[in-house]
């Protein structure tokens, strides 16, 4: 019988830190953005982030025991920043106070878990993976980036606190840490590439200290709390919610299909992925986005990057991940170092988030340009790119008078846009010679 040579305890350790600071590193910005944009003090958003903490190792544990069973960090996803922006635009318009329109994100995030446990319990998901073509993956990358860089824009500029202008130096510091960010992923080799984010946040975040000192907060902060149920209130389960419930969880099956098969190569799997794996996969990240619902946290997606993760270190062991999403748990359970750690400026957040959407805009033009673009391919992207950025440029009240069950859908353009790619490809068929 051949015996595989055991692993020393020591790599296992480097390799579970190295993990552990890669889901640190993808988590700590979207609560900070988020906190930006709905007017969020520093104790709640140290609260926002530690629930956040505890939702991603939480889901990333469940999916690598029992979803698709591989190592991919669940990390907060970039269309539901898009969501929580367009909501706190209409909420606004519709004199609702940010608790009011957080409690209905609460809703749609229980919705859109509900959604996805449906279609992967019921192997649905599998059926309908014809409809994810790289002309929609594409667009959808598009549309996010475009979406969502005014937002990160703003912060890095300072204008996310009440600010009516450009503040100086904090653009000059977010734009030294994006740099940085950029640089280290792009010319620097090993950890140093590896942890690009991470190393631009520390650099962006020493230099904002340096000028602007130390923030304090100015509560106490308890050593030891359980992440709190339902820290926005009552969720709102407002039939409203449910169209762009609906269409998130459609195009969030994209993500895991994408990871799955992404992971399986970095892993040297032979088969990209089994049907029973991406059912599993759909079905347990509905699980996690009613734990995110419940818990007041930003929802989470597979994060193709950890494919990336895996081919720059040659970790292909599950254990370390493990390990990893388990400490990002116990990290939750102790406030005074997830208020450190929600310290970090907004402008330096934003900036690092940024950077690395830059990878996602390479992603989306490869996918549409996988294929010729024939006249019928140009035609579909040049529909869903007109009207879905021409729509995030409309006032947000234009859409005050729609009935309240199309508004959240209507004025999402990067929803709007991949929908309407879906449709027109569906309808609209490829001749065949």
């Amino acid at each position: 019988m051949n015996h595989q040579p055991s692993i020393p305890v020591t790599t296992t350790l480097m390799e579970s830190v190295q993990w552990f600071i890669f889901l640190l590193a993808s988590s700590v910005a979207m609560p900070i953005v988020i906190g930006s944009i709905y007017g969020m003090s520093f104790v709640e958003v140290a609260g926002l982030m530690q629930r956040t903490f505890f939702i991603v190792g939480v889901a990333s544990l469940l999916q690598g025991l029992i979803g698709h069973r591989l190592p991919i960090m669940e990390g907060p996803a970039g269309i539901w920043i898009s969501i929580f922006t367009v909501m706190s635009i209409t909420g606004s318009q519709q004199g609702a106070t940010a608790t009011e329109t957080l409690q209905l994100v609460e809703g749609t995030m229980i919705w859109t878990g509900g959604f996805l446990l449906l279609f992967g319990a019921f192997k649905l998901t599998e059926k309908i993976l014809f409809v994810f073509t790289p002309l929609v993956t594409g667009t959808f990358f598009i549309l996010l980036t475009v979406q969502l860089s005014g937002t990160f824009l703003e912060g890095m500029l300072g204008l996310q606190d009440g600010a009516e202008s450009i503040q100086p130096i904090k653009a000059l510091l977010a734009f030294i840490t994006f740099l940085s960010v950029l640089g280290l992923s792009i010319f620097a080799r090993g950890w140093l590439s590896s942890y690009a984010v991470l190393i631009g946040i520390v650099i962006g975040w020493i230099a904002y200290l340096f000028v602007f000192g130390f923030h304090k907060a100015e509560d106490e902060v308890s050593f030891f709390s359980l992440p709190e149920l339902f820290a926005w209130g009552t969720p709102n389960f407002d039939l409203s919610s449910i169209p762009i419930a609906f269409v998130t969880a459609v195009i969030l099956i994209s993500n895991v299909v994408a990871s799955v098969i992404a992971a399986n190569q970095s892993l040297g799997n032979e088969d990209m992925y089994s049907g029973k794996q991406i059912n599993k996969g759909t079905a347990y990240l509905g699980i996690n986005h009613g734990l995110a619902g419940m818990f007041s946290a930003v929802a989470n997606v597979p994060l193709a990057t950890s494919a990336g993760f895996i081919s720059l270190t040659g970790q292909k062991r599950k254990m370390p991940f493990l390990i990893a999403s388990t400490a990002l748990i116990i990290i939750a359970f102790f406030p005074f170092i997830v208020t450190w750690i929600s310290g970090i400026p907004s402008p330096i957040a934003n900036a690092a988030l940024m950077a690395t959407f830059v990878q996602l805009v390479g992603l989306a033009l490869r996918n549409i340009t996988s294929q010729p673009l024939d006249s019928r391919k140009t035609t579909i992207v040049g529909v869903a790119y007109l009207i879905g950025i021409g729509t995030m440029f409309l006032p947000s009240e234009v859409f005050a008078e729609l009935p309240s069950l199309v508004q959240n859908l209507a004025s999402n353009g990067l929803l709007l846009g991949t929908g309407l790619v879906i449709l027109i490809e569906q309808l609209w068929k490829e001749k065949t010679s």
